[in-house]
């Protein structure tokens, strides 16, 4: 119960809230569901009978969501709409339109750079595994990495952020369940005020709450003065209550997607929860989404769901953050809208073709990437999507080297290397130059020609860590604890021992502390199942998909794994963390010291 304007306020725990006398004339006829979303009430609203009957037209206000000013922070009511029992349904059903084509047109004129002030391209680099192989040897496995880059340049270069990026539609699906009372709501309401003011006048936004039930706080709105202030006013009237139904929520906010009249350029859905789906039914996952955009999700806390989550990113490929602390929430969709507001690249797909007529292609090591072999596997793809401004992907491709006799060419060609992609400016389809992979094939190996290459070690290492960051989860699912442990402590043994590791490189150095800090927190079931669990998961959504996610601190400076990170999500972090934050951050390491039984 709370004071409104003289007439006091009943919020129900599905987070609506209506006039005090009149809904409890609505709940003494038997009701026992809001009005509006339809939530079972398990707490009812009583008073003494001094009302007229509702069949005689006793009139219920409801909140607006969006389109009502605040009046110190309580939601003002709408103006009374007189309704009747049996026309009650009919509301109901017109509260929100069936179809959400009612979003904003999008800019016509958005602030495209001119062909001639801005350069983008996708450098290709490739490393074979040694640079020679002797003429009578064949060799299978042999490792080629394939390194992209989204490369921006500009002749201007103090607007290159400005003008390196394509517009974008945004839909946030937001947890306000029960849960999400006090400190986290008013934390999230500030991180979604953060996202709304770093969005442009040509971004569209659109907002999902969900709790028992989903609902859109207004469609997608183009962040012009009059729809940022629109927004924040829709998001600052936030309230927690009910439980909490995730797939519900997600299936709102992709409806948003898929029944726009319009669309910009660049399209993705952040999803936030901080508890389990009391609705859960993922096994119908993959076929109650069909999304082809990016989900990117978040856990908040510790009482989250990360296996529902990051099931979720990774079948609509995007990446899954765990939000340890609090205070990092807003570090955590900084990060990510940095990633979004900086895409150069789209529909991104790499083309390897063998060369030499008996080379085949074994397989081709892309983490959570779509991969292909055609051709009696001479010729593969990967599906790579969106890059952001100055962000990098690694692949290995795994052929076998044929022998070749002694009258044969110096060199043998393997692999030619291309990329396919569309430009988010033009909208045209661009295709790189082929890149040639060769190896020497000399009589006799000189000792130099066989070191490994640091670069292919690397990414061995990644994918090493990664696959024992997985294999050591599933372990700990079955509670078997010291099977997780021993797999996590040979996988460091055996990139200790690597070429790069033995070089000291930077990037193998992290992989090693990362490995650790998954075995600390699987120092027990508790602390596996409070952060161990969500941990791997968010580190291993990172390696699979090389991109930057939160990982409890993951977003200072001081990160485990910091690679990921493009200069455009670092500028947004940098940004966040520049403004005030009310809860003080989680030490660098979750340590032995912060675990109990």
């Amino acid at each position: 119960m709370e004071p409104g304007q003289g007439t006091a306020l009943f919020t129900a725990e599905c987070s609506h809230s209506f006039h005090f006398n009149c809904i409890t004339s609505y709940v003494k006829h038997g009701n026992q569901i809001c009005p509006i979303c339809r939530a079972q009430w398990k707490d009812m609203p009583f008073h003494n009978p001094t009302t007229s009957d509702l069949s005689h037209g006793t009139e219920i206000n409801i909140i607006n969501p969006v389109d009502w000013p605040q009046v110190n922070a309580i939601p003002t009511i709408l103006p009374r709409v007189p309704f009747r029992t049996n026309s009650f349904r009919h509301i109901i059903q017109t509260s929100e339109p069936s179809v959400f084509n009612d979003d904003d047109f999008v800019d016509p004129q958005p602030d495209f750079p001119s062909n001639n002030s801005i350069f983008k391209s996708i450098d290709i680099k490739t490393y074979p595994e040694v640079s020679a192989v002797q003429q009578s040897t064949s060799q299978e496995n042999f490792n080629i990495l394939i390194n992209l880059k989204a490369h921006v340049t500009s002749e201007n270069h103090a607007s290159n952020a400005h003008i390196s990026r394509a517009p974008i539609d945004l839909v946030t699906v937001l947890d306000v369940s029960g849960s999400m009372t006090g400190t986290k709501i008013e934390l999230l309401k500030r991180a979604m005020g953060f996202v709304i003011e770093n969005l442009g006048s040509s971004d569209r936004l659109s907002v999902i709450s969900f709790s028992s039930t989903a609902q859109r706080l207004f469609p997608l709105r183009r962040m012009t003065d009059s729809g940022r202030e629109l927004a924040l006013q829709a998001v600052n009237r936030l309230r927690a209550g009910g439980e909490t139904n995730i797939l519900e929520g997600l299936r709102k906010g992709a409806k948003v997607i898929e029944d726009r009249r319009q669309k910009n350029l660049v399209c993705s859905i952040m999803l936030l929860s901080d508890g389990q789906d009391s609705y859960r039914n993922s096994t119908h996952l993959q076929q109650d989404l069909s999304l082809q955009i990016p989900v990117h999700t978040f856990g908040f806390g510790t009482d989250h769901d990360p296996v529902l989550l990051h099931s979720i990113s990774e079948s609509c490929m995007g990446t899954f953050s765990f939000i340890e602390a609090e205070g990092v929430i807003q570090d955590a969709f900084a990060q990510c809208i940095g990633g979004l507001l900086s895409v150069v690249v789209q529909d991104l797909q790499v083309h390897v073709q063998a060369v030499h007529p008996d080379l085949r292609l074994g397989q081709i090591k892309a983490g959570s990437y779509d991969t292909r072999l055609i051709n009696d596997n001479r010729a593969g793809f990967i599906n790579v999507g969106d890059l952001y401004a100055d962000e990098e992907r690694d692949f290995l491709v795994l052929v076998n080297v044929p022998a070749v006799g002694k009258d044969s060419s110096n060199e043998t060609n393997l692999v030619n290397v291309w990329c396919v992609y569309k430009d988010p400016f033009s909208k045209e389809t661009m295709t790189t130059e082929v890149k040639e992979v060769k190896i020497h094939r000399p009589a006799i190996v000189e000792e130099e020609w066989v070191v490994v290459s640091i670069e292919v070690d690397r990414q061995r290492n990644r994918l090493q860590a990664a696959e024992a960051m997985e294999e050591a989860r599933a372990a700990a699912e079955r509670s078997d604890l010291s099977s997780a442990w021993s797999i996590l402590e040979n996988c460091r043994r055996v990139i200790s021992e690597t070429t790069s590791s033995r070089a000291g490189d930077q990037f193998s150095v992290a992989l090693d502390a990362e490995l650790e800090e998954v075995r600390v927190r699987m120092a027990n079931m508790r602390t596996y199942k409070s952060s161990g669990r969500a941990y791997a998961l968010s580190g291993i959504s990172s390696h699979s998909r090389q991109r930057a996610t939160t990982r409890g601190d993951s977003t200072e400076g001081t990160s485990l794994v910091h690679a990921y990170q493009t200069p455009s999500m670092f500028k947004m972090v940098n940004r966040s963390q520049m403004s005030t934050h009310p809860i003080v951050r989680p030490p660098n390491s979750f340590t032995e010291s912060n675990q109990s039984s």
